[in-house]
Parts: C-alpha cells; structure tokens; sequence
C-alpha cells in the first residue's frame, strides 16, 4: 500500500492545501491548534511531526515551542514535503523537513519530547507498529499524538457521509484532477478505527501508560493522546 499511497499523494501534492481547505471549509485549522494544545507542547520543547505533508502542523507547534524549542517535520512523500520550507520561511519559522517513513524513524530512542501525525496515520501499513516507533523516539513521560478522523453518529454523521463519499469526491477531483484519491481518503477514514478501537491499537504496543481520545466537532475527528512509558 505505501507506494500506491505515496503516488497518490504525490500527484495531488502542488493542490492539496487549497483543497483540503476548501473541503474542510477550514475546520482542519482548528482541529490541528487543538493537537498542539493537547499535546502540552510548551516553550523549549522537541517535538517531531510525521506524515506532516505541506507542513501546517509542524509550523503550529513550532510556533508553540518557540525559538528555542526544535520541530522536525517528516513525511514519506517527497512531493508532499516541496512547498513546506517556503511555507515555513514565508511564516518566519525555522523547521527542519526530511523525508522519512514514521515506520522506521531516522531518529534515537528519546529524542522528543512530543511526536504527532495528522491525518496520516490510517495510511501507513501497520498502524500499531508506527504508534510504537512514534512512542520509542519519544522521553518517557512525552506524549504521542494522533489527529485522525472519525465517524460521527445521528444526523450530522448521515450528512457526514454523504458529503464524504458524493461531494469531497466531486470537488477533490474538480480542483486536483484525481477524483480517485478523494474517493479513497474518505473510504480509508470511514473504514479506520476510532474512538475506543482507536485506543486499543495503542494498548497493542505496549507503550503508553496513559492514553486519552478527545472528540472534535461531533466525532467527525479525535485528537488521541497517549502518554509515553
């Protein structure tokens, strides 16, 4: 699955700013600010982001944790990864960006002391093995922190779904020119567990010994917070 995702992302990477933000209607802005307040980043802080794609999480907690604070921000799609540094430096913010697999982190065992992904952790192979790599880079007593979507129930979920799996598709394929990739991302986020199923592939890894999920607007995204051993 990782090349197919990592060509998907790859062809939708020099439009998936101005779409994501249209979809979202800017949401996603909220919900990130809301994983950086979770993660109780604070000022000095180390903190890595995976999967971070144009870098707007990374550039959210480097804000957090100041100058001289540090924020690394890896993603496995080195197109995704391209407009990063100029986002960054428009920003007056100093990230460093490397591409990386959050499988198999370039990085020692306890080198941050916060580790996040958003929105990426329902595309890599085997999600329990990137929670425990994201874990093992991380201090004891650091957190790790995952923004993903879930799936709201009653109404508002039917109008989720339906906004999902007819209009994102739609307009994803209008502004990026590939209808399939905003078919897929909705289908993987339906289909990925969330909430407490969502907490129990981080009690499979055996490295937390606090987790929390924090639902944002209805359950149509989490912030899960999981407290290194």
């Amino acid at each position: 699955m990782s090349t197919e995702v990592r060509q998907m992302f790859s062809s939708i990477a020099t439009r998936y700013d101005v779409t994501n933000e249209v979809l979202s209607l800017g949401i996603h802005r909220l919900w990130r600010r809301a994983a950086v307040r979770y993660s109780a980043a604070k000022e000095g802080d180390r903190v890595l982001d995976c999967a971070t794609g144009t870098g707007d999480l990374a550039l959210a907690f480097k804000r957090k944790v100041g100058a001289s604070g540090q924020v690394v921000g890896t993603d496995f799609c080195a197109e995704m990864l391209q407009s990063a540094p100029a986002k960054a430096s428009e920003a007056g913010l100093v990230v460093d960006f490397q591409v990386a697999d959050a499988m198999a982190l370039p990085f020692a065992e306890a080198s941050f002391d916060v580790a996040s992904i958003a929105f990426g952790i329902r595309n890599v192979d085997d999600p329990v093995k990137c929670l425990k790599e994201m874990a093992r880079v991380v201090k004891p007593g650091g957190r790790v922190v995952v923004l993903e979507f879930g799936q709201p129930e009653g109404a508002f979920g039917a109008l989720f779904r339906f906004y999902s799996k007819t209009i994102m598709p739609a307009i994803g394929g209008l502004l990026t020119g590939n209808r399939a990739a905003y078919e897929y991302l909705p289908r993987t986020a339906a289909a990925f567990p969330a909430g407490e199923r969502f907490l129990a592939l981080m009690d499979q890894t055996g490295a937390y010994r606090e987790r929390v999920a924090h639902p944002m607007t209805f359950g149509t995204s989490y912030v899960y917070v999981g407290t290194v051993r």
